[in-house]
């Protein structure tokens, strides 16, 4: 083909600062970061945010395709031909056959292939032979257009001698470039020079694109120059185009840059719909140099696009960490928010290799690692989402709440768990450094061991049972056994137990004032009774109480609907709420004290159902103190599995009791569907053998008495001793063991107990309330704002009695088996507390931020930038055999800090011995020089 025998050609003919030349024989450089458009998801917004989308389209450095213009060629009468001619040198041939055309129909293809070829010698010819040096392919090229795009400076002065016109446009209709815009494309300075010298025009094309934008374009430092000291303007007279100092940054040319800043660009200037000035553009491709070039010449740092985002952020999703660094130290808003309310924090956690560095720059100069966008995400639920071991903990170091949700409900240590839970092992190390020896040996008598609770309470501001909760929602709950877990509770429940001390007394007060009421009203079995005169104001006080009952249940519906009926003992409350309603309002007919009407049968069923109930929520209330609690969930416990278990074999009653209904028809007990209860009750034991068999009352001998004693013997076999010995076996097997459930689950629930008296306590609800009673209430139920941050216990000293001997045991066993005790010292005292503005609440004033942990460094390599989750298979076979504790976490949690230490000495040894190595070889090549001859 013509086409392809064209391009193998033309590759010497072009001058290697060509365009042409560059499309060619050059392969786009593309970053790999601009393949994969970071995205930060969201599973409940639905919204996935592309906020690494590029804010425009990188113009080509070509004004036409070399396939256009060999296709423009090919169509000109005897292009074939006169090609061929041309490409073998056979001048003469070519000139004869121009001659021989009839009206000249080949003199203007054989000066365009001239031009294109860079064919001076046969174009001086063809000039000579009074061609139209202005002779156009069809689409309007004209030879001056050619000759400067393979930067032919001897064609081009050859056509501006023949009147060749230098202003010329390709076409009238659709204008995209003159000679000098193809000059300045191909990064020819010759032929710029020779084009200004013959007067062209250096601002052709000024609203849309001038020779000057494609100069900066083909990145050609000295076309622009010479561009700009002929007076070509460095800017643009529309709002929001495309300017030359746009495309200077978006390239990352610093040379183009600083001569367009230096003759006067707009650094303000906003290009297109997305508002994106040349410092967007710089920060968005990682041009450091050029960004500084700009923000030294006056360029906004904080300026926003169309959506919100600030250099900073495009920096920081470009995972630029030089252009981080600069804006950073230009002290660049690290906290300012996009549309969607999401930090330069926020898109430095996106899929890159550098993600673990920008995020640390970012975080060093103040970024609020606990901001949330829009729907509620921390840059901690980002990193999680991406699965980000180390992005997870960096954030963590810099005092990451785990604790904080999204408007969905969904905490960031949910998302931790499911996604990197390699992580939890690593956080929960924070709980044994709380723990350090402050004074003296670990052995001696007056061994003090220093208790930190701060790293359990990561904001005051809405509890410090957060923390412990977020761990029993997500399956944690073991968690709570920890001795610093465990001891906290322990203490936290002695500063707020009188609240529930106070709730005891007011519901102790309420059941026995309606346990009263109920014993003299339903209890009267004659038509009328005497009615005590105190009676009628406890009916007062009953209604009263009960509607501040209801109160309280009202409001702790609105705090969480889901959460409240979800929890059994809340509809039991509402039952009792209704009940005492429905009978504590009798109608009351007296005359002197006595009740003419007694009160109705439902109620009496509907008062023995609510007293029931009434008692049995005061034996859960007695539940929640530490003394009975155990004891109370045993109960709970034993009860929920029996009833499980019941249910599993309760077809096996039902069989029973319809077949006895049929066999013992002629006895009332057995007739349904009472049959079933007495069933049930002969389960127990009460089988009441001989008054069924052998009663001699009438109408009551057994009908089918083979059946019937064949079936009651089957029924006492597996039913009384087999079922019922199995029900208390599987329900009551192991006390020990059950012993220690209950015990992990009573201070589950006593978690539960304070993370809702604390929701409560700092409800936005409240907000009407007195602000000094608020105020008393909140700082009465706080342990570490008002009371205790730290405590200082003597594990040796038998008169140590402030937490249970138990507890001291725990911690004192817990600090003995871990080895690097210094270690955990210097780490522990690095914690601050914070007990300012969390979230929902803006801070304008930068805070030093200081290290809160030391997990990034314990637990990730300098190199590992983004640590991704690895699938392992529990059931290969390289795992079996292999103990429980020996897996990879565990591994590297004992031996990651000693290796470390290792290979930093090992790394300080090779270096001095490379020093002595060099230092040895600089005296031998010193003494070898000595000795040479001259």
């Amino acid at each position: 083909m013509l086409c392809d025998t064209v391009i193998d050609n033309l590759q010497p003919l072009y001058r290697e600062g060509s365009a042409r030349w560059c499309a060619m024989s050059q392969v786009p450089e593309d970053s790999d970061d601009d393949v994969e458009a970071a995205y930060i998801s969201s599973d409940e917004s639905g919204h996935a945010a592309d906020l690494a989308a590029r804010l425009r389209v990188k113009p080509s450095r070509d004004i036409w395709e070399v396939d256009e213009i060999l296709y423009s060629l090919r169509q000109l009468p005897q292009a074939e031909e006169i090609f061929v001619l041309i490409e073998a040198g056979q001048y003469e041939e070519t000139i004869s056959l121009v001659s021989e055309s009839e009206r000249g129909i080949a003199d203007q293809t054989a000066a365009l292939w001239a031009c294109w070829l860079g064919r001076s010698s046969l174009l001086a010819r063809l000039m000579n032979l009074d061609v139209d040096p202005n002779s156009c392919d069809e689409v309007g090229r004209t030879c001056l257009h050619l000759s400067c795009l393979v930067g032919s400076e001897e064609c081009t002065k050859l056509l501006l001698e023949h009147n060749a016109d230098p202003n010329r446009w390709d076409s009238y209709t659709d204008r995209k470039a003159t000679p000098l815009h193809c000059a300045a494309s191909a990064k020819s300075l010759p032929c710029v020079k020779l084009l200004i010298e013959y007067g062209a025009d250096l601002n052709a094309g000024l609203n849309e694109r001038t020779p000057l934008h494609y100069a900066v374009l083909s990145d050609a430092k000295d076309v622009v120059s010479a561009l700009l000291d002929a007076g070509a303007c460095p800017d643009t007279p529309q709002v929001y185009t495309e300017t030359p100092l746009h495309v200077a940054a978006s390239l990352g040319s610093a040379s183009c840059t600083k001569l367009l800043l230096d003759a006067g660009a707009d650094v303000r200037a906003a290009m297109g719909p997305g508002r994106a000035t040349a410092l967007h553009l710089a920060a968005e491709d990682g041009h450091a140099e050029c960004a500084q070039l700009l923000l030294d010449h006056g360029a906004h740092i904080d300026r926003p696009n169309f959506r919100g985002q600030t250099p900073l952020h495009l920096a920081a999703l470009a995972q630029s960490v030089e252009v981080v660094e600069l804006l950073t130290g230009r002290n660049a808003d690290v906290r300012a928010q996009d549309s969607d309310g999401r930090t330069p924090l926020h898109g430095a956690i996106v899929r890159g290799a550098r993600a673990c560095d920008v995020a640390r720059l970012l975080l060093s100069a103040g970024a609020d690692p606990n901001a949330p966008d829009h729907f509620g995400y921390t840059p901690l639920h980002i990193a999680a989402l991406n699965e980000f071991s180390a992005c997870v903990l960096l954030l963590l170091d810099y005092g990451g709440d785990v604790t904080l949700r999204t408007n969905g409900g969904v905490s960031a240590l949910s998302f931790i768990v499911r996604r990197v839970p390699d992580v939890i092992p690593r956080y929960l190390c924070k709980f044994d450094d709380a723990v350090h020896v402050s004074e003296h040996e670990l052995g001696d008598v007056d061994c003090e061991l220093t208790i930190d609770f701060r790293p359990l309470v990561p904001c005051l501001s809405r509890g410090e049972a957060e923390l412990l909760l977020a761990f029993i929602e997500v399956g944690h709950k073991d968690v709570l056994k920890h001795p610093v877990a465990e001891t906290f509770l322990y203490l936290k429940w002695r500063i707020i137990r009188k609240f529930f001390v106070l709730s005891f007394i007011y519901h102790a007060l309420f059941i026995s004032l309606y346990s009263l009421y109920i014993l003299q009203i339903f209890l009267c079995e004659d038509v009328t009774c005497v009615v005590p005169t105190y009676l009628r104001p406890v009916q007062y006080l009953i209604l009263l109480l009960n509607t501040c009952f209801l109160s309280k249940e009202m409001f702790q519906a609105f705090l969480d609907w889901s959460a409240y009926f979800r929890q059994w003992e809340n509809w039991l409350q509402c039952g009792i709420i209704l009940g005492v309603f429905l009978c504590t309002i009798p109608s009351w007919d007296t005359d002197n004290g006595a009740i003419r009407h007694n009160t109705s049968d439902w109620q009496h069923d509907v008062a023995a159902i609510t007293i029931f109930f009434c008692w049995l929520e005061l034996m859960m209330i007695i539940g929640r103190f530490p003394t009975f609690g155990l004891y109370v969930q045993m109960f709970t416990t034993v009860t929920v599995n029996f009833a499980t278990f019941l249910l599993a074999y309760s077809c096996l009653l039902v069989a029973f009791g319809l077949a006895f209904s049929v066999l013992f028809s002629n006895y009332p007990a057995f007739h349904l569907p009472a049959g079933l209860v007495k069933t049930v009750m002969m389960m127990s034991g009460e089988l009441e053998y001989e008054d069924i068999f052998y009663n001699n009352c009438t109408n009551s001998q057994i009908q089918y008495p083979l059946t019937a004693h064949g079936m009651f013997l089957i029924f006492v076999l597996l039913v009384t001793v087999i079922l019922t010995n199995l029900l208390v076996g599987l329900a009551v097997s192991d006390i020990q063991a059950l012993q220690e459930g209950a015990g992990l689950d009573r201070l589950v629930r006593q978690t539960q107990l304070v993370a809702h008296l604390e929701s409560m306590l700092f409800s936005s609800l409240l907000t009407c309330a007195p602000k000094q009673l608020l105020a008393v209430l909140r700082w009465g139920a706080l342990l570490t704002a008002s009371h205790t941050r730290t405590l200082n216990i003597r594990p040796n000293d038998p008169r140590e009695n402030r937490i249970p001997k138990e507890l001291i045991a725990s911690i004192y066993k817990m600090v003995a088996s871990r080895k690097d005790t210094k270690r955990s010292i210097r780490k522990n005292n690095n914690y601050e507390l914070r007990i300012g503005k969390c979230k929902g609440e803006e801070e304008k004033e930068k805070q030093v931020v200081k290290r809160k942990s030391y997990l990034y460094d314990r637990y990730s390599f300098e190199s590992q930038h983004v640590e991704r989750r690895k699938k392992t298979t529990s059931g290969s076979a390289e795992n079996k055999g292999r103990p429980v504790s020996l897996n990879i976490n565990s591994i590297q949690d004992i031996c990651m800090v000693d290796i470390k230490t290792q290979l930093a000495e090992m790394s300080k040894k090779i270096n001095r011995l490379i020093e002595t190595n060099e230092s040895r070889l600089n005296v031998i090549e010193k003494k070898l020089n000595d000795i040479q001859p001259p």
